[in-house]
């Protein structure tokens, strides 16, 4: 299987950016992949952008949480950037949340966000 999500490696932070609707096994691999960079590379701070996303269902969004979840066990902290007004509302209009994942509305919001958290 092709790599559908790119992930930067920028200091100690990673950057994954979605580009595209991902199947529930890419976000699983998504998922995998930054969990063990995080351990592997030292990293303090994660971002997922989701900016060009249209939909997050329920799976997707659980699994946003379980990774940020784990980011934080490994001792990193996480913040997805970009979601867009439909998506927000699809979102809250499902019932769906993504507790305890911190957002911002853009990359650069995003690492102001890490750097005031000292990831």
């Amino acid at each position: 299987m092709a790599v559908r999500v790119p992930i930067l490696q920028q200091n100690r932070r990673l950057i994954a950016s979605i580009q595209e609707d991902l199947s529930d096994q890419e976000i699983l691999d998504l998922q995998s992949r930054l969990l063990d960079m995080v351990v592997t590379k030292g990293v303090t701070g994660v971002i997922i952008d989701v900016s060009a996303v249209d939909v997050l269902d329920s799976f997707s969004s659980r699994t946003l949480s379980e990774i940020a979840g784990g980011v934080y066990l490994r001792g990193a902290k996480l913040v997805l950037v970009g979601i867009q007004p439909e998506v927000a509302m699809a979102l809250v209009l499902l019932g769906l949340t993504l507790e305890d994942v911190e957002t911002a509305l853009d990359l650069d919001r995003g690492m102001a966000l890490l750097d005031r958290s000292g990831a």
